[in-house]
């Protein structure tokens, strides 16, 4: 009995040895796994009361898909670049001196079109009086369907709606961000499906569109006169002449095309450099040739506004082209873009024919 009794206690005291042996082992793995993560490059941060998901690269803000009610649209706001500098422009969300302040659609970096069956989407705001709002569609954030984040890359993917004014979808936008960080360089992918619900979505030529982005002041090209813009409904935009100290932004685009000239031109892809104190910064937006319409014509003002846009070909040829692009209802189409942004140095013409060579054939 006593003998029993020994190897009873032995075997009890090696099962709780193992027991323990094993929670220690979980515990130590999950604590890998929590520093593993801690030490992520790229974090995503979701804030669902405050509609936005954080990009962190570094520990470092680099930019946030927001989706306020105010905008009409979700876009990734503020970019920065790698030292931290902010070059998108801060009106109508963050008001900064010396800053234009007209275009209060203009907003980050934000992808949508100013003729879908008929409603303005490109130009909304909270600007638009009431009187006038039955003209123009608003798309509104659905979910979030996932994050992951990384060290060499972090994707974040999100539904939309494209609705009417009475509350219709027309699309039902699936959208994966992809952000990256190498060296001085940031990235991001923005890999757009349009899926058209119950009926048929013309995409009639338009030239506010497609994928763009409203640069800081100190991008812009340097003017000299006060200069008026009128949008697809006919809406006047008075753009006053503003200091130029500080500005210097110049345009290149892939077939050596530079300045305002970039407008209306196709391209593979076109970059905006500037000097913002002494950091030196290029910012490329690439096509795909996977996208409609590709190569794309430039909508690249030199006021601010950095668009590439692939529907618009009947403006942009001044009529010799037409594309008016249809989906019938249960179709999709996919745009793919790679936005760079690179501190410290001026992309050249042979670097990002390289990097669209890469992008191409992914």
């Amino acid at each position: 009995m006593k003998s029993f009794l020994k190897n009873a206690l032995l075997l009890t005291g090696l099962i709780s040895s193992l027991s323990i042996t094993s929670c220690t082992s979980k515990k130590s793995e999950s604590n890998t796994t929590e520093e593993v993560k801690a030490q992520e490059r790229i974090q995503l941060i979701r804030n669902d009361a405050e509609k936005k998901v954080d990009v962190f690269i570094d520990g470092e803000l680099f930019t946030s898909y927001i989706y306020p009610n105010t905008i009409k649209k979700p876009v990734l706001y503020p970019l920065k670049t790698s030292k931290g500098t902010k070059i998108t422009r801060g009106f109508p969300l963050e008001p900064t001196p010396g800053e234009r302040v007209d275009h209060p659609h203009h907003v980050g970096l934000w992808f949508n079109y100013g003729d879908v069956n008929g409603f303005d989407f490109w130009n909304n705001s909270d600007s638009i009086k009431v009187e006038e709002r039955a003209h123009y569609g608003t798309i509104s954030h659905k979910e979030i369907t996932s994050m992951e984040n990384g060290n060499d890359k972090a994707t974040l993917s999100v539904v939309m709606d494209w609705n009417t004014p009475d509350g219709k979808t027309l699309l039902v936008e699936n959208t994966t961000f992809i952000f990256r960080a190498d060296g001085n360089e940031r990235s991001i992918d923005r890999i757009t499906t349009l899926t058209a619900q119950d009926e048929q979505v013309n995409f009639k030529d338009n030239k506010e569109g497609v994928i763009a982005i409203r640069v800081t002041r100190a991008l812009e090209h340097p003017s000299n006169k006060p200069e008026i813009f009128t949008d697809a409904s006919g809406n006047v935009t008075n753009v006053p002449t503003l200091n130029n100290e500080g500005v210097n932004g110049m345009y290149q685009n892939s077939e050596g095309i530079e300045g305002e000239d970039c407008w209306a031109k196709r391209a593979n892809w076109v970059n905006l450099t500037s000097t913002i104190g002494d950091e030196d910064i290029s910012l490329a937006i690439l096509d795909h040739p996977s996208n409609v319409g590709y190569p794309t014509y430039w909508h690249a003002r030199t006021y601010g506004l950095f668009a590439a846009n692939p529907l618009g070909q009947a403006v942009f040829s001044n009529g010799k082209e037409v594309l008016d692009f249809k989906l019938a209802p249960g179709t999709a189409t996919t745009f793919k873009h790679r936005i760079v942004i690179a501190s410290g140095s001026k992309l050249s013409k042979e670097t990002l024919d390289n990097k669209f060579k890469a992008f191409s054939a992914e």
